[in-house]
């Protein structure tokens, strides 16, 4: 272990009184509002953004509008924010983290290059850092792009094809992932007045301009989904999650059908939804394509619960914060559960039979693992390394830990 790395200890709890949990604002649906709001021509109304590193990011970079756009750890706003100047004929760089340059970005710089941006690579071809140079002319209205690698490449794309002179008619290729969340950006746009078709593999915007409006951000699913996996790994309690709507944008909201398979009951109710225990009806296998950033958790969940499960669906994950699969297989066999890969690219959750005394968990950098790994403290005593990581996403986690049990009100501690 660093010795200076923060940690954070959470002491074994394995039931809880009834708790009510006021979740953070969706970072998807926040930094897609701030995009459109900046390319709308007047003045929106946007209420309830997150909390999020990566918005706040987002908020400071458009309204101080820097020559350098420095996007620190944010993968979301490093492509939203690449697009975005491209579009709108600005000259800006486009820099990040040293982990943040490591994450590819080829894909959405050729498909802004052929519709007509100057765009240059400062270091390594196909990686931050960029410098932009704007788009002084479109050059082609239809462009074709993988669907299978980042679901934001399209959704920086289809944000800004409002704006553009022509329009825009992209055709996605091979296998779509994440689709839920192209879904909520189109669903977004709509919000704001825009018009779109999807037919088959083509998505088509026309010019045209978005509308002021008002808008008021959900609570965040996936900050949601660690509450249902405390509650499946728990002996006994009960939650209510609140801000959260049953007819949801987010992609994540599927963490409602996947945990009624794993022991928790879901009732929607006026402000939020209502989480008690039931019966584990069992989970043989899932897809994960359309909603990655649930991988983590049902992993974790299913090895406490001892839930052997098939996962597909996966290939996004190397290409996160940190490479989550490798990160979840070092740290799942530290409470001897493993996550083990076949053939193409099915992996089997082989759940825990023996639990530690204490578990250490590295973080690798990624706010999703330190969360992810949080509801093993139904099992074991668990420390969290560098646990401020999840302040990219959801920097009030510990505190609401802490209304579960006022023993994790206990200070981080460097050891």
């Amino acid at each position: 272990m660093n010795p200076t790395l923060e940690t954070l200890f959470l002491s074994q709890i394995s039931a809880f009184p009834p708790a009510v949990i006021p979740l953070p604002s969706s970072k998807s649906e926040s930094n897609r509002a701030l995009v459109i709001d900046a390319l709308t021509e007047g003045e929106n109304r946007l209420s309830n953004l997150a909390e999020a590193r990566d918005t706040q990011t987002m908020i400071r970079l458009l309204g101080e509008n820097p020559a350098i756009f420095d996007v620190l750890d944010a993968g979301t706003t490093m492509r939203f924010l690449t697009a975005f100047a491209a579009a709108t004929n600005q000259n800006k760089v486009m820099t990040g983290t040293p982990r943040m340059c490591e994450r590819p970005i080829g894909i959405l710089v050729d498909a802004l290059r052929e519709i007509g941006a100057e765009i240059h690579y400062m270091n390594k071809e196909g990686f931050p850092p960029l410098a932009i140079h704007g788009l002084k002319e479109q050059k082609t209205n239809k462009i074709t792009i993988r669907g299978d690698v980042s679901s934001q490449y399209i959704s920086a794309l289809l944000m800004v094809a409002p704006v553009l002179p022509m329009g825009l008619e992209l055709e996605l290729t091979g296998k779509i992932g994440s689709r839920t969340y192209i879904e909520m950006t189109l669903e977004l746009m709509a919000a704001f007045s825009i018009k779109y078709t999807w037919e088959g593999n083509f998505i088509k915007v026309s010019h045209q301009a978005y509308q002021p409006t008002q808008f008021n951000v959900e609570s965040d699913w996936s900050g949601a989904s660690y509450w249902f996996s405390l509650l499946a790994c728990a002996d006994e309690g009960e939650l209510f999650l609140e801000g959260l709507k049953e007819n949801s944008l987010q992609g994540d909201s599927k963490i409602v059908d996947i945990m009624d398979r794993l022991g928790v009951k879901s009732e929607f109710q006026n402000g939020g939804v209502k989480l008690t225990k039931q019966p584990v009806k069992g989970l043989d296998s899932w897809n994960f394509t359309h909603c990655p950033d649930l991988a983590q958790t049902v992993a974790v969940t299913c090895a406490i619960i001892g839930q052997k499960t098939k996962f597909t669906g996966l290939e996004s994950l190397r290409i996160k914060e940190t490479d989550r699969i490798y990160a979840l297989q070092q740290e799942l066999g530290k409470f001897n559960a493993q996550l083990k890969e076949g053939e193409n690219e099915v992996f089997t959750l082989i759940p825990s039979v023996t639990m530690p005394h204490e578990v250490l968990i590295h973080t690798y950098d990624d706010h999703r693992m330190a969360m992810a790994f949080m509801p093993l403290m139904t099992k074991t005593k668990v420390i969290v390394e560098d646990p401020s990581v999840v302040n990219k996403s959801y920097p009030s986690f510990w505190k609401h830990v802490s209304l579960i049990d006022a023993r994790h009100k206990a200070q981080h501690t460097r050891l």
